[in-house]
């Protein structure tokens, strides 16, 4: 390979599309846009998802339920992530460094698996088996603001 047998990949150097430049060059007249009708006039634009007076999909798809922008999301973490952490204190700080937790959201401590081990659980909320679990094995629950 060496210069003389370079060359540009297919569509690299495709010219533009001049339009409305008199019938030699394919493209006068009506310049691409047809006769007649709503889109060949001048100042014609339709409003977005417009179907041609059909209506639209986002119309003709039903409405349900209700979405609350104060909603407030939480990580979610099971206590047997927390068993297999090895870890007599975790903290959010420590569970994203572990790689459980991968966001910034609020950590919530939900009681999935079985606790034998006491731990110090610093959290955003815990649930009340988790919180019972918890307690019940000797650790303690510190809920963070």
């Amino acid at each position: 390979m060496n210069l003389s047998n370079i060359h540009a990949p297919k569509k690299a150097t495709t010219k533009r599309k001049r339009v409305g430049r008199g019938m030699g060059s394919g493209m006068g007249k009506t310049s691409t846009r047809g006769h007649k009708g709503q889109r060949s006039r001048t100042g014609s634009r339709m409003i977005r998802g417009f179907e041609g007076g059909q209506m639209p999909l986002h119309r003709r798809m039903p409405k349900r339920g209700f979405t609350n922008i104060f909603r407030k999301e939480y990580a979610i973490v099971s206590l047997e992530r927390l068993v297999e952490l090895g870890e007599s204190t975790i903290t959010p700080e420590v569970l994203r460094k572990a790689g459980i937790v991968k966001t910034k959201h609020p950590v919530k401590i939900l009681g999935d698996g079985e606790l034998t081990v006491a731990l110090t659980v610093s959290a955003h909320k815990f649930s009340k088996s988790a919180q019972e679990k918890i307690t019940k094995a000797g650790g303690k629950v510190e809920v963070l603001q």
